[in-house]
């Protein structure tokens, strides 16, 4: 398959209204539904087509409850992008598991939990400061 780069492009639009943001947000979760086989064969990826599917649904989930409509735009902008990137095969295949398939959120640890470690992140100083 070549690649065109125009293929999926599109120009970035802001919403006018509440309802055309929802459309537009429902028309970019059904071209990442639709291609999840495409995406499955063409990286080559380990998993099913369905866990595709579900890990988009897990990542649309998350930015459910959104509703400042300047953020709704950039992640659709955002999105889209990604979309385009991932059908033109401009991804490698570590790119699509790390932005599909893997949960970027790491669960908040208390002070406690990082007390009986024995260590705390963000108190620490980097080597590279030379102190």
């Amino acid at each position: 398959m070549t690649t065109i780069p125009a293929r999926l492009a599109q120009t970035s639009r802001v919403s006018t209204s509440p309802t055309e943001s929802r459309k537009r947000v429902l028309q970019l979760y059904r071209d990442w539904y639709r291609s999840a086989p495409e995406v499955v064969s063409l990286y080559a990826l380990n998993v099913s087509p369905a866990f595709v599917r579900h890990s988009i649904r897990r990542q649309f989930e998350r930015n459910r409850y959104v509703t400042d409509p300047k953020v709704v735009d950039v992640l659709l902008l955002k999105g889209r992008q990604d979309y385009q990137e991932t059908m033109n095969a401009w991804k490698m295949q570590d790119h699509v598991m790390g932005l599909l398939l893997q949960d970027k959120e790491r669960p908040r640890k208390t002070f406690l939990q990082k007390f009986y470690e024995g260590r705390d992140e963000e108190a620490s100083i980097p080597a590279a400061t030379g102190m």
